[in-house]
């Protein structure tokens, strides 16, 4: 190749390719911790099943409800990636931008229309101006069979940008899919240990309302016998059905959680049903790790680190408006009279040739759009650090919920056995005739409040624990964004 044809073949490259007008992309800065404030080696004193996490181990990675060891839970979780139409929707948002891309990277290349035509031309002989001699008669025929080229030349990077921010919303359509996954995930988790506790806290007044039948039973024969008042009676039997109406309220909540899992799981309520098993389990070890880590974890962080990313791309758009458009516009193609001499040489057609538009007075339209290019970038870092630090607080929030809950229970467990001992001290002394019925009512209502509060702080266990998993990604990483 001559210097010359080499010269020409780069400065035609040159052309073509262009550059790309508007800042270059850096990912912003974040507010950031050194270490999660609720995470300290004392801390893990405190609890022995904690331990510090290493960057290696510090996420569950994929199925991180395992770590329940919830046998009918393993069951239940993939059952929503499969059937739940809210992720479904966020999977039809995900294939739309991905079409987007495709159909913005179609303009890096020339379109090519034609379009036939056929027709017959006859001139009026009575037109103004019109010269007899130059009547065809019967008119003439004109057919034309064109192939029409057009091609922006993307010197300034708008064609480019554009594919490039269509690539990057995709990539935040991803992230916004993972979101919506991990919450429906997290909310089944949490409403499948909800209805959990709602079997022990019915198991529990079951077996109270049993108890308090038995003490009924033996009130009033104490009554029938003369040992007992009638007060004695009316206070056995409103404890019975006190508990009556707590077990059926529980009954109730118990219905709207499986209620809740069915839709989860895509299915009607009338064909799912929940096999009972009351919540006996501890939060299992969950390290959180740096938060440095929570930035790759996060799949809303990086959905919005994304449309920053994308902003971005919309101010070098708005820029290359300011430049001169280039386009080639060429045509080839047929034209005769008749289909008979349609495919002479002497029909061949053809034109080309460059256009170049610039527009030289819109009012300010392009410095406003540019203006308000910026304005969204800044809209989406704001947006970018928010969505950060609300991780951190969700991060420490559950962390210390876990940290306080654990001492809770401890405290709660002792308040337990107290009750229970208080009860039957008082239960016996009742029958002894050393106290009245009221003090063993009190004991009574003192000792299932007990019980009940010990689900319940270990349902806010697990609540926190799952809490915890979704606040850290699930497993999820950035690096599971797809390459589009």
């Amino acid at each position: 190749m001559t210097p010359y044809r080499a010269a020409l073949a780069s400065a035609a490259v040159l052309a073509l390719s262009g550059c790309m007008v508007g800042p270059k992309y850096m990912k912003p800065s974040v507010p950031m911790a050194p270490a999660y404030k609720e995470v300290s080696p004392d801390a893990y004193k405190e609890n022995s099943n904690w331990q510090v996490a290493h960057p290696a181990d510090a996420a569950q990675r994929g199925e991180w409800w395992k770590v329940f060891g919830d046998e009918q839970l393993n069951l239940l979780e993939p059952q929503v990636a499969a059937n739940n139409q809210n992720l479904k929707a966020a999977d039809a948002r995900f294939r739309e931008a991905r079409a987007l891309i495709r159909f913005n990277h179609a303009s890096l290349y020339p379109t090519v229309t034609t379009a036939p035509s056929a027709g017959g031309l006859r001139d009026s002989s009575n037109r103004p101006y019109f010269n007899p001699n130059n009547s065809h008669g019967n008119g003439v025929g004109d057919i034309v069979l064109p192939v029409d080229l057009n091609y922006e030349i993307d010197v300034w990077g708008r064609v480019r940008r554009t594919v490039s921010a269509a690539r990057e919303e995709a990539q935040a359509s991803a992230g916004d899919r993972q979101t919506v996954m991990l919450s429906l995930q997290a909310e089944l988790a949490v409403d499948y240990f909800e209805a959990r506790s709602a079997d022990a806290q019915e198991k529990l007044l079951d077996d109270t309302v049993k108890y308090y039948e038995e003490a009924y039973r033996i009130t009033n024969n104490r009554f029938e016998g003369g040992v007992a008042p009638r007060s004695d009676v009316d206070q056995a039997l409103t404890q019975l059905e006190a508990a009556k109406v707590q077990a059926h309220d529980t009954t109730l909540q118990r219905a709207l959680f499986e209620h809740a899992i069915a839709v989860l799981l895509g299915v009607p309520p009338a064909s799912f049903t929940l096999v009972t098993a009351p919540l006996d389990a501890r939060p299992p070890a969950i390290p959180p790790g740096l938060p440095s880590e929570l930035l790759e974890r996060r799949p809303d962080i990086a959905a919005a680190e994304r449309r920053v990313a994308e902003a971005n791309d919309r101010i070098g758009i708005a820029r290359a408006a300011f430049y001169p458009t280039i386009s080639l516009n060429g045509t080839v193609g047929l034209e005769a009279t008749s289909f008979a001499n349609l495919f002479n040489p002497s029909s061949l057609l053809w034109a080309i040739g460059p256009t170049l538009s610039q527009t030289v007075f819109d009012a300010g339209r392009r410095a406003s759009v540019s203006e308000q290019a910026n304005a969204s970038y800044d809209e989406t870092v704001a947006n970018y650090r928010q969505t950060t630090l609300t991780a951190f607080q969700q991060v420490e929030d559950n962390l210390a919920a876990l940290r306080v809950l654990q001492q809770e229970a401890e405290h709660q467990h002792q308040a337990t056995l107290a009750a229970q001992s208080a009860e039957q001290i008082f239960n016996n002394r009742y029958v002894g005739g050393l106290d009245t019925y009221l003090q063993v009512v009190t004991a009574q209502t003192t000792a299932l409040t007990n019980e009940r509060n010990d689900i319940d702080i270990m349902r806010r266990q697990m609540d926190a624990s799952v809490l915890l998993i979704k606040a850290l990604g699930g497993g999820w990483n950035v690096s599971d964004l797809p390459k589009l």
